[in-house]
């Protein structure tokens, strides 16, 4: 039994997840890997994820936290600046979902609707007949992120995490999971409509870190970054505006996510 299953699916684990959920504990959890105590855990974390050091900038750096946003080397992630193109926000493992009022993404061991993510039905309603590309970020990933594209940014619109619990009894047929904590702006782009970008953090510490409140967005900019806990971009994208790359099409009916890098080309204008 993995520790997911237990914390999701068992009596037991239940009691554990609501602490582990806590923003008072991802907050503390915070706290000690901004610290310097928490030095010793780069080497360990370096060799068990197979990181390459050579990717990135390591000078200065004396906290986790401090490593786990480091960023990459000038050239190692180029963005492409063709405006029909549509590119990765981010590195990750992407799957890519046909947005209708009943559509359900699975992100984080939870699922959702597009209107409970965003918590705002008229805005999600504007996105059906859409797609929504999920964006997973693991542990071993470069975990700064850009803006998909140029355009006048709305602000900065933060959702708290929320535990929903439920009774014993009711746990195979409504799982407990957590409405984890999430982020998004959107983005005019004069190329792909009403863009929405959101970040969504991890159950625990996965802290999210945007730069900019509303203004310009710039295509290819740092938009910002995650601290520990892996994490997932979500974007939302109106109903024939882009056209996806085939492959990625193919790879997420068949239930496969697929590889992608920050600045790749995943599909173009229609």
């Amino acid at each position: 039994m993995d520790s997911l299953h237990f914390l999701y699916k068992t009596f037991p684990g239940r009691f554990f997840l609501k602490p582990l959920a806590s923003r008072p504990l991802s907050k503390l959890c915070g706290a000690f890997l901004d610290s310097r105590l928490s030095t010793f855990l780069i080497k360990s974390f370096v060799r068990n994820n197979n990181i390459n050091l050579d990717d990135y900038e390591t000078e200065g750096i004396k906290t986790f936290n401090q490593f786990f946003r480091r960023k990459i080397k000038e050239g190692r992630r180029v963005f492409d600046m063709e405006p029909s193109k549509l590119c990765c926000p981010c590195d990750g493992l992407l799957s890519v979902w046909n947005i209708s009022e009943d559509t359900v993404i699975p992100v984080k061991q939870s699922e959702y609707t597009v209107s409970s993510l965003l918590r705002n039905k008229e805005l999600a309603a504007e996105y059906d007949g859409g797609l929504c590309l999920v964006f997973r970020l693991c542990v071993d990933n470069y975990h700064r992120y850009a803006y998909a594209d140029s355009g006048k940014k709305g602000p900065n619109i933060f959702i708290p995490g929320v535990l929903h619990t439920v009774r014993p009894i009711a746990l195979e047929s409504r799982p407990v999971f957590v409405e984890n904590c999430r982020e998004y702006t959107v983005i005019e782009s004069s190329t792909f409509g009403k863009l929405v970008q959101m970040e969504v953090g991890a159950m625990l510490v996965g802290r999210i870190v945007n730069l900019e409140g509303q203004g310009m967005a710039e295509r290819g900019k740092e938009k910002g970054f995650f601290e520990y806990g892996g994490s997932t971009i979500i974007l939302l994208v109106k109903k024939d505006m882009v056209k996806l790359n085939q492959e990625i099409i193919n790879n997420s009916q068949a239930g496969i996510e697929s590889p992608v890098k920050m600045g790749q080309v995943i599909g173009a204008k229609l």
